[in-house]
């Protein structure tokens, strides 16, 4: 089933051509630097073999894929995508791992898993939405989780459009959606904090333009 896209403006609900040459699309823009970056990602979040992994927005399966390297049997990855386009490649691409799967569903409404998992991972896609589908994102996020689970958030960082180079600001306004614009100067750790995450740990990459964002969903008492 394709989903209706409901932000026109977003660049993060892709299909059709975009959606199928989107990993060629990506190395061209970032000059093959995307892989061996994310690989450093995925080293850096630690996966234990038997964790669960809950992917927002797994789109191509290639982020997943390198995640599901570090699982054993008795570990799962689960993603969702809203886009047909995207699942088809990322059922082509994790067909070799019978422990991650994929389910066709919108991040941005509610999601049947509570308690779920110990890692929710995000990756470039939180900055594609307006802020009242990001909360609901972010609340799935911290339902989803196991006590002290780790949501993680590969993104932008926050910065000022006035106080970065002129180049890196135009390539910005170029790239991106409206969306994003608003979400480079908002407090994310203040926003996960009031829905209940804490312990929050931080890496910048790119010349701190882009962050790993490490929140932890405390167990009832220290929610209390």
């Amino acid at each position: 089933m394709q989903m209706r896209k409901l932000y026109p403006e977003s660049k993060v609900e892709l299909r059709g051509f975009m959606a199928r040459y989107y990993d060629i699309g990506l190395d061209i823009a970032t000059f093959g630097r995307y892989l061996p970056f994310i690989e450093q990602v995925v080293r850096m979040i630690k996966i234990k073999p038997d964790d669960r992994i809950f992917d927002l927005g797994v789109g191509t399966g290639r982020n997943a894929c390198l995640m599901a390297k570090y699982l054993s049997e008795n570990g799962e990855l689960i993603g969702v995508d809203v886009s047909k386009d995207m699942i088809t490649q990322f059922e082509k691409r994790c067909a070799d791992f019978p422990n991650v799967k994929i389910i066709n569903r919108r991040i941005d409404q509610t999601l049947p898993y509570k308690s779920d998992f110990s890692k929710v991972f995000i990756s470039f896609v939180l900055h594609g939405f307006p802020q009242n589908a990001r909360k609901v994102i972010i609340e799935n996020a911290f339902q989803s989780l196991k006590q002290h689970g780790e949501f993680l958030i590969l993104d932008y960082n926050e910065f000022s459009l006035t106080d970065i180079p002129f180049y890196f600001r135009l390539a910005f306004k170029l790239m991106e959606c409206p969306y994003a614009f608003d979400f480079i100067e908002k407090d994310w750790k203040k926003i996960l904090a009031d829905i209940g995450f804490n312990n929050f740990r931080e890496h910048f990459f790119f010349g701190n333009f882009i962050r790993l964002l490490r929140a932890v969903k405390p167990n009832s008492f220290e929610q209390s």
